[in-house]
């Protein structure tokens, strides 16, 4: 029997290596360092760096259940002291529309022919007015006024102002909600900050901002088309975005008042941020007489004259017996009846080369002298040339009949 049980028992086999116990202590390891690596990226997320960057990244979404508790809606305040300014003046600028006759052939209508800004500066009993600029009511046979809110108002043409580029409107103020204060230019600085507030290209109650880049600018106008300038305008520059539809809107300084009457823009393309602005002291007086009288009381001379330098030297000399050392002035070339020129003995060819003492180089300055320091009823002293010789003659200044 030993020897059965000896030749028949089974081989015994190897031992097994216990791996369970070590794989079962690796995984849990490895879980719970998953979890802290989780946990810290977790926290990392919510810092508020890492906010700023995921909200700069791609929108994150999350449901309403998975919203952590710190984080909070965010209220920005965008009130400021230009928002507020706004807010106190932008009711008192209005579009001006243009309104003229069609071709009588094919239309008695009334079309918009042009349009602009205004201001309205004054409310008194039932009336408002409003200031503009000639160029933007020039020809028009009616004027209305689009108030702030988008209601359109029927307006009369108190009078109109070529060399000042002024015009007064006068409207029901039923509708009126607020005016412009009135400040002043002769304090204004270069740098200061302003706000030009008009309806450029018809887009109403357009804002830009800027700075006065200039005072006391005096820029050449060509009145008649003929190429030439027949007048200086003395303005104001700013580089606030005037652009076409601005004219006859506001220049507002800090304080929201109103220091100038956005008036032109030089529209080149090789030129940005140039526009000009009639100062707020020179402008007064003048709507003031348009208001009353509906047109400006200017003295009268009563010449036809033409400047010096728009004819050869050969006629200055030849033609006029100028001696050749005078260049500049203005020649006569025709004198109204009755008029203080023809009163004083002054006769056709002569020509002007000073008045009160002060050179006069062409019309233009003939012009400045004459609407700008002297007044109706003032004396004027007048140094011409005839037939070579320099002499002078006094003239009283009326009022233009």
């Amino acid at each position: 029997m030993d020897y059965f049980d000896d030749q028949h028992k089974e081989p015994e086999k190897p031992k097994r290596t216990n791996w369970l116990l070590p794989a079962i202590l690796g995984g849990i390891i490895g879980a719970g360092i998953v979890l802290l690596v989780a946990y810290g990226l977790d926290r990392e997320s919510l810092s508020p760096n890492n906010q700023t960057q995921s909200q700069q990244g791609e929108p994150q979404l999350a449901s309403d259940g998975a919203q952590n508790g710190n984080l909070q809606n965010v209220s920005v305040d965008v009130q400021s002291g230009i928002t507020d300014i706004v807010d106190q003046t932008a009711p008192a600028v209005v579009g001006v529309v243009n309104l003229q006759q069609g071709d009588a052939l094919f239309s008695q209508e009334e079309s918009a022919a042009g349009s602009g800004s205004g201001v309205i500066y004054k409310k008194e009993g039932d009336k408002a007015y409003v200031v503009t600029n000639h160029h933007v009511v020039e020809g028009a046979t009616e004027v209305d006024v689009i108030l702030h809110n988008g209601v359109e108002v029927s307006a009369k043409l108190l009078g109109s102002d070529i060399f000042t580029d002024l015009a007064v409107l006068e409207m029901d103020a039923s509708r009126v909600e607020s005016v412009i204060e009135i400040g002043t230019s002769s304090s204004v600085k270069t740098g200061e900050p302003v706000i030009a507030i008009g309806d450029p290209l018809g887009f109403s109650g357009s804002v830009t901002q800027g700075i006065i880049s200039g005072v006391n600018r005096t820029v050449p106008q060509d009145l008649n088309g003929d190429g030439r300038a027949d007048w200086q305008a003395d303005v104001m520059q700013t580089d606030a975005a005037i652009n076409p539809g601005n004219s006859g809107g506001a220049l507002i300084n800090m304080a929201g008042q109103l220091i100038g009457i956005n008036s032109m823009k030089i529209a080149e393309s090789s030129v940005e941020g140039i526009g000009f602005a009639i100062p707020v002291d020179s402008a007064v007086p003048v709507m003031e007489q348009l208001e009353r009288n509906g047109q400006m009381e200017r003295p009268y001379l009563g010449v036809e004259a033409y400047s010096l330098n728009e004819i050869p030297a050969s006629e200055r000399t030849g033609h006029l017996g100028l001696p050749d050392d005078i260049e500049n002035g203005v020649y006569i070339w025709g004198i109204e009846p009755l008029s203080p020129a023809e009163e004083a003995g002054l006769q056709e060819l002569d020509v002007i080369t000073e008045l009160d003492g002060k050179p006069i180089e062409d019309m233009t300055s003939l012009r400045k002298h004459l609407y700008e320091d002297k007044k109706i009823g003032d004396k004027m002293q007048v140094t011409y040339y005839r037939d070579g010789e320099e002499n002078q003659a006094t003239v009283t200044l009326i009022e233009q009949q």
